[in-house]
């Protein structure tokens, strides 16, 4: 599956994003806290990212934490950070030696000050590598993202084109996503890349995230494989 896919590099998406949903409730469904299901999701996470590189992808983003998940309960959040604590650096190193690089997305200020530092320190062991790369959202939101831009953007006090706008996102210099996949029955975008997305094939699946396997990943980037995208143009211009 995956040779055939490689092989086929224009059916093989550049960039794909991941909205990781459903690792709470597939928790609650199993009489356990949502920090287990966080914790599964995490390893999930890693797991799909391996495979996605293995497989030929270049860029792959994964919504983590949103500005909105900062309402949540604090001892789900005290336990996302200690999963960041305790497991991130080790997880993104066994990523990053394929010659990966991180990049963290998002305003991480609202973290606690020693779980910014293992983020900064991850990015910056990554930091020389070019080519592929992973996006980790945290405290991230699409519409805080575009604001941020355009502050920069007046800063400057040049005037704008969408490829120019575009270099001031965080995902500057990377292509936009090709695919963008959501798990948890969920069937939107929840802030998620808004401009990025503009051209994205969105997929949807109704597992939980911590039950989204390789092959469904496979699956995903099948059904993106026979899309047909047009960006505009006609079937005779393609």
């Amino acid at each position: 599956m995956a040779g055939r896919i490689i092989e086929e590099d224009k059916k093989l998406p550049a960039h794909i994003a991941l909205i990781m949903d459903g690792n709470g409730r597939w928790a609650k469904k199993r009489l356990m806290p949502r920090s287990f299901g966080h914790k599964k999701g995490m390893e999930r996470m890693i797991g799909l990212m391996e495979h996605a590189f293995d497989m030929g992808v270049r860029y792959m983003t994964v919504y983590a934490l949103s500005t909105e998940n900062l309402k949540r309960p604090q001892e789900e959040l005290n336990g996302l950070f200690d999963l960041i604590r305790n497991h991130f650096s080790q997880y993104m190193s066994r990523i990053c030696a394929r010659g990966v690089r991180l990049k963290i997305i998002g305003d991480i200020s609202l973290l606690p000050p020693d779980v910014q530092e293992i983020l900064r320190d991850s990015e910056q062991k990554t930091s020389h590598y070019e080519g592929k790369g992973i996006n980790v959202a945290l405290c991230y939101g699409a519409r805080a993202e575009i604001v941020r831009a355009a502050n920069l953007a007046i800063e400057r006090g040049e005037p704008l084109t969408e490829a120019s706008f575009s270099e001031l996102l965080y995902t500057g210099g990377q292509p936009d996503p090709d695919l963008i996949i959501r798990t948890g029955k969920e069937v939107r975008l929840s802030n998620f890349l808004l401009w990025q997305a503009a051209y994205a094939e969105l997929y949807f699946s109704d597992k939980m995230f911590p039950e989204f396997t390789d092959s469904d990943l496979e699956k995903a980037i099948e059904w993106y494989g026979a899309r047909t995208r047009r960006f505009g143009k006609t079937d005779e211009q393609l």
